[in-house]
């Protein structure tokens, strides 16, 4: 379970997130939307551990983010927006690169299915000539090496294909139903929210989001 309380982020004068409160159960997915400068990215950074909070607290599975950021980066994965993997590398070859940099060990055939259970089939290809869905699938296939508890994903469809969409997005439900992982991401696609997502946080001002989705029949939460 994820637990934020009170969390605030300022830079300078600029407050970009302001008390924001929530709780994710295991096993649920939810969208996080918003206008862009929200804080969407800003929010997703701070539960990586990769940005500080000025106030508030977060806790993973009961532990708290301030005493234990590594044991809790044990426990995330986090898929930024800008695809980060090594276009020289195959498929392969990035696999095995950032195997090295993980928690755990993982034979060959274990991150080749990672691979395939997203329906990335192209072991042996260089990253560069792969189509913008498959580096997407590559690049969340990467970050579950470690077997994280808890998904972080900034944008994980945006500018590729709909059978990419269509493929990460049951793969993710898959995750959190079968796997029971805690996803929450980014997406500014409505019909993909609607439809894969438990719940809605909608941070920022502009009350469109909240709007669709209410009347899509979603439950949406303000932060």
């Amino acid at each position: 379970m994820l637990s934020v309380d009170g969390l605030t982020k300022r830079y300078h004068k600029n407050t970009v997130l302001d008390h924001v409160n929530f709780t994710i159960e295991k096993g649920e997915i939810i969208g996080l939307v918003g206008e862009n400068g929200a804080g969407k990215s800003t929010l997703l950074q701070i539960l990586a551990t990769l940005s500080q909070p000025t106030k508030g607290t977060i806790l993973l599975n009961d532990l708290p983010y301030h005493r234990n950021k590594q044991a809790i980066r044990k426990q995330i994965g986090f898929v930024p927006q800008d695809i980060a993997i090594w276009d020289t590398f195959t498929v392969e070859e990035n696999m095995q690169f950032f195997e090295k940099l993980s928690w755990v060990s993982k034979e060959k055939e274990e991150l080749k299915q990672l691979c395939l259970d997203m329906k990335l089939d192209r072991w042996k290809e260089s990253v560069k000539i792969l189509s913008g869905g498959m580096k997407r699938k590559l690049n969340i296939a990467i970050t579950l090496i470690h077997n994280p508890s808890i998904l972080l994903l900034d944008e994980p469809t945006v500018g590729i294909d709909l059978k990419s969409r269509k493929e990460i997005g049951h793969y993710l439900y898959r995750q959190a139903k079968e796997s029971n992982k805690t996803i929450l991401y980014t997406s500014h696609d409505m019909d993909e929210i609607i439809q894969l997502c438990d719940r809605v946080f909608c941070i920022g001002h502009d009350p469109f989001y909240k709007d669709v989705l209410t009347e899509a029949g979603k439950k949406v939460e303000l932060l």
